[in-house]
């Protein structure tokens, strides 16, 4: 008697086909992290490198080198998340930002808590290899990466306390490097407070229609129409306060030149937003990680080819 037809074995998912579902699985952490738009980590890793130069004159130590650059990527990153998780209530209503995975409901809230909590406890297993003093500025750094993302519902310049933040590698490189923070070190964190708050007034130029509407301030809505005036005024303040760094760190010609390549930078960004163009005001904001290039080659050249 017939056991009747079989059925035919089912054919073997290539390989191929589950590794293209793992990685759109976890791609959508990889966005919720920025890996994607690296700008934000350029623009965190420029200071600490300047500072780590300064710091170290020009020979800076293999291993807080490469602990500083590995943290860098790691608090950006975490700050992403903690920044979206902040917004993800504000994102979908913000066209530049409506696609984030948590504004989609890609990623669960929950998730995203679970990623930033292990993002930094890798960047404190890898400070807690450095010198208490750094081990101390990581744990406010911590906090004020946590801090920034609410300020923008009551304070009107979210931009400063994001410049504290993301020039915290510059104590953190000279307390890592010489267990201390003198005066050319503070000096290079204004400097860098200051770039920082240029740079995400042009940011936040491109958002300001629709944070408006939704209530969210930034210094673009603060200087209203002068946002140019004071986009311009605070670069050459920058500028100014990179002079100083450099005179009391006794650098020479070649800083000063990679300071005046970082002013054109400047210009170029001030012609940019001049028409307060969205896509242009964006454009500007992407410029300035060759405004942080041209200071580091500065800084390179100028111990490279001292005598």
């Amino acid at each position: 008697m017939s056991a009747g037809p079989t059925r035919a074995a089912a054919a073997p998912v290539p390989w191929s086909r589950h590794l293209q579902a793992l990685l759109q699985h976890y791609s959508r952490y990889w966005r919720l992290m920025r890996l994607h738009r690296p700008i934000g980590i350029w623009l965190l890793l420029w200071p600490t490198l300047w500072a780590l130069w300064i710091a170290s004159a020009g020979r800076p130590d293999g291993k807080v080198f490469l602990i500083l650059v590995l943290g860098t990527i790691v608090v950006r990153s975490a700050g992403c998340v903690i920044n979206d998780f902040a917004d993800r209530k504000i994102d979908p209503h913000v066209a530049r930002t409506a696609d984030r995975p948590l504004a989609t409901g890609e990623v669960h809230p929950a998730e995203a808590l679970l990623l930033f909590g292990a993002l930094m406890l890798i960047g404190l297993g890898l400070v807690l290899t450095l010198n208490a003093l750094t081990v101390t500025f990581a744990f406010a750094g911590a906090f004020l990466t946590i801090l920034y993302p609410f300020t923008k519902r009551f304070l009107s310049t979210p931009q400063f306390v994001l410049g504290v933040a993301f020039s915290w590698g510059v104590p953190m490189a000279f307390a890592a490097t010489v267990g201390d923070v003198p005066r050319v070190g503070w000096l290079l964190f204004l400097a860098t407070v200051i770039w920082v708050v240029v740079y995400d007034t042009q940011y936040a130029m491109t958002d300001r229609p629709d944070d408006i509407k939704i209530g969210v301030r930034s210094t673009a809505i603060l200087f209203g129409e002068l946002d140019r005036v004071f986009i311009v005024g605070l670069q050459l303040l920058l500028l100014a306060s990179l002079v100083l760094v450099g005179r009391s760190a006794g650098m020479g010609v070649w800083y000063y030149g990679g300071l005046a390549v970082a002013g054109l930078f400047c210009a170029y960004q001030a012609h940019l937003v001049k028409e307060r163009d969205v896509v242009q005001s964006f454009r500007a904001f992407l410029n300035n990680a060759w405004f942080g290039a041209a200071v580091f080659a500065g800084i390179l050249l100028d111990y490279t080819f001292r005598p």
